[in-house]
């Protein structure tokens, strides 16, 4: 790794406890760490130095962020930008190291866990079952947010019945719920998880039917992830299956 590049670290789902040894590494390491204050359990900045310059990014715009990340590295100083989550999802880590490239400025990028796998976690569940659902399908809505390309309409997802995960998307849940009902089914699994692995953590179950008069009661208006499908469920139908990888049967002297 590059003595000085700006290090994006992905600071998990909140709990100061879900970052990766590396990430804990370079938090204490550093000497400049810009991080977003809304949605970051503050314990996570327990890791940094005592030293350490700590900027909430919540309020700054993009090129307000990037400019702290350049004059800091300009300035010779160890710098992490932590993201919410994991890097590879929503951290708009794209348009900052397209900047930071016309700058001239090294990057390198350290993953986290994301909030799905860490609200899967907290509902106990595999988001893919034999024979159920093999795929699982990573989106958002669009509200006062950037455009969704046309071609990834919600309706294209949900005829496929893969497990589907909503970021970003709690304050459209009751029409959300309804425009994937024809395909879901209203009795269908769903679930809100709320600051999954942080204090404020809040976990609703229900049905598509159902889940946004749960959601909507709960006063919920950010940082909520929004499950739904048949994998979700305690016994889901059809449940005959097991993986091919465990199978007794299987020819285990192959690779495949």
């Amino acid at each position: 790794m590059g003595a000085l590049a700006i290090r994006f670290v992905g600071a998990g789902p909140g709990a100061a406890d879900l970052l990766t040894v590396r990430a804990a590494r370079l938090l204490a390491d550093a000497d400049v760490v810009l991080f977003p204050g809304s949605y970051l359990d503050p314990q996570v900045l327990e890791h940094c130095s005592p030293g350490a310059e700590l900027i909430d990014t919540a309020k700054l715009d993009l090129d307000a962020i990037v400019d702290r990340l350049v004059t800091a590295h300009r300035a010779g100083r160890a710098v992490v930008r932590l993201v919410s989550g994991d890097p590879s999802l929503y951290s708009a880590v794209f348009e900052q190291t397209r900047r930071l490239d016309a700058a001239g400025v090294p990057w390198e990028v350290t993953p986290g866990v994301p909030a799905y796998a860490a609200a899967a976690a907290v509902l106990g569940r595999e988001l893919t079952v034999p024979l159920v659902t093999q795929s699982v399908v990573l989106t958002r809505t669009q509200v006062a947010s950037t455009a969704m390309p046309q071609r990834e309409a919600l309706a294209s997802f949900a005829a496929t019945g893969a497990t589907l995960v909503l970021h970003l998307a709690i304050t459209r849940i009751r029409a959300l719920m309804a425009e994937l009902a024809p395909d879901y089914g209203p009795d269908c699994p769903a679930a809100v998880v709320y600051r999954a692995s942080q204090p404020e953590e809040l976990v609703l179950r229900g049905t598509v039917a159902d889940i946004a008069d749960a959601a909507e009661a709960a006063g919920l208006r950010s940082a909520a992830v929004i499950l739904v499908g048949p994998a979700l469920a305690d016994r889901p139908d059809p449940c005959g299956g097991e993986s091919h990888l465990y199978d007794p049967a299987r020819d285990r002297s192959r690779q495949d």
